[in-house]
């Protein structure tokens, strides 16, 4: 995987092509933003399934903020910690931030509708999903973010559809 033009590698650790995986460095939050900007430029985006995987503060909101910011999003975007999903709508695509820190009761997820967003076109991002397990559809990309002893963080990306593996290229 080599970098464009301009666009400095974020990646720590180049995945053999066609792997669908890859490790990357985020040495400080300019990092984050610009992973985000890259992935948000991806057309195959926007109705991808990402999970966020981490600690508290490992930086899964602050990714997803980033990125949300990268696809046109204006206003407030806050953590879902309490509300579990929190709709967003960019120029020509609908998002939404799930954050199952708190969840746990799987009724919860058919009185909210999940399912129904879940089967809507859009982008769905979620924290914690290990919280829901069984009632998310496979995602297309997997993001294990690991803070460091020096305040970095190492990303795992994996990807668990054609459309992830398209997203990791």
């Amino acid at each position: 995987m080599s970098a464009a033009p301009n666009h400095p590698p974020i990646v720590g650790s180049s995945p053999p092509p066609g792997s669908g995986a890859a490790v990357l460095r985020w040495t400080d939050e300019a990092d984050t933003e610009a992973f985000a900007r890259r992935l948000a430029g991806h057309p195959q985006l926007a109705d991808a399934f990402i999970e966020l995987h981490g600690d508290l503060g490992a930086g899964k909101t602050t990714f997803v903020r980033h990125l949300l910011r990268a696809l046109g999003v204006t206003g407030r975007i806050k953590s879902p910690t309490y509300a579990v999903v929190e709709p967003h709508q960019a120029t020509g695509l609908a998002a939404w931030h799930f954050d199952f820190y708190r969840f746990d009761d799987p009724r919860e997820w058919e009185d909210a509708g999940f399912r129904d967003v879940f089967d809507s076109p859009g982008l769905k991002l979620a924290e914690w999903p290990e919280k829901a397990a069984g009632l998310l559809p496979p995602a297309d990309l997997v993001l294990r973010i690991a803070l460091l002893p020096d305040g970095q963080r190492e990303v795992r990306i994996e990807a668990g559809t054609a459309r992830g593996r398209e997203l990791l290229a």
